[in-house]
């Protein structure tokens, strides 16, 4: 079974008309995204032998990245997308959502999965009583399709999404794990999200490196045609 599939199984088990309104994201683009400076290093104390430098031939080894926080809190890129939610305390509400919709165990697996993460202010630009509504069990079906919304198969980086706008003419289309498009497009610096419905989201936090992919904070929540 493909992982596509796997995720949107439980979408088409039944359909399901509520009136979640796909109100316009108000989030302001953030400035544009930069890795973390490295950590300077302390000078050797006096006395202490340096390190020889590599013999001729030896090819360097890599700079080791440091895994940018999430609402203050670390991520370890040796954990899956659950885990490291889990430990963020501003995407409680993405994990209270990915639980009710019976995502858990799928989102833990091997992937690879490139997830947009709306942070728990996200949610609260949706139209109000929305996240209530998503939540209760009759409405499974339709949280899986939004939560799906936010995945796309593969691992993909800030870099990849870069080269693939500039390929693009400025943007590029990813297809989600719940099968509509996502637009995605580079401006001054910032990276944002435009869904079927016209709604503007703008990642936050780039390059949150998972064991099982990579997690991209955002701070809006993108809909599917729900209806």
């Amino acid at each position: 079974m493909t992982l596509k599939t796997t995720l949107y199984a439980t979408a088409m088990a039944s359909v399901l008309s509520i009136g979640v309104a796909a109100t316009a994201q108000t989030a302001t683009p953030p400035g544009a995204p930069t890795a973390a400076a490295p950590a300077m290093q302390a000078a050797p104390a006096q006395g202490t032998p340096m390190q020889a430098a590599p013999a001729a031939g030896t090819p360097a080894a890599p700079a080791a990245t440091t895994n940018p926080t999430v609402g203050g809190a670390a991520m370890d890129a040796a954990k899956t997308v659950v885990d490291n939610a889990a430990a963020a305390p501003n995407l409680s509400t993405l994990v209270s959502a990915v639980k009710a919709a019976g995502l858990a165990t799928t989102l833990a697996g091997p992937g690879p999965f490139t997830v947009f993460a709306p942070t728990n202010d996200a949610f609260t630009r949706l139209a109000p009583g929305t996240v209530d509504t998503l939540m209760k069990p009759a409405n499974k079906a339709t949280l899986v399709k939004v939560l799906t919304y936010h995945v796309v198969p593969g691992t993909i980086t800030l870099a990849d999404l870069q080269q693939k706008a500039t390929a693009g003419g400025g943007k590029v289309v990813l297809t989600t794990v719940e099968g509509e498009p996502l637009t995605v497009e580079i401006a001054n610096g910032a990276v944002q999200l435009t869904d079927v419905n016209g709604n503007k989201s703008y990642v936050e936090t780039p390059d949150v490196r998972q064991s099982n992919g990579v997690v991209h904070v955002v701070n809006g929540v993108v809909l599917p045609k729900l209806n």
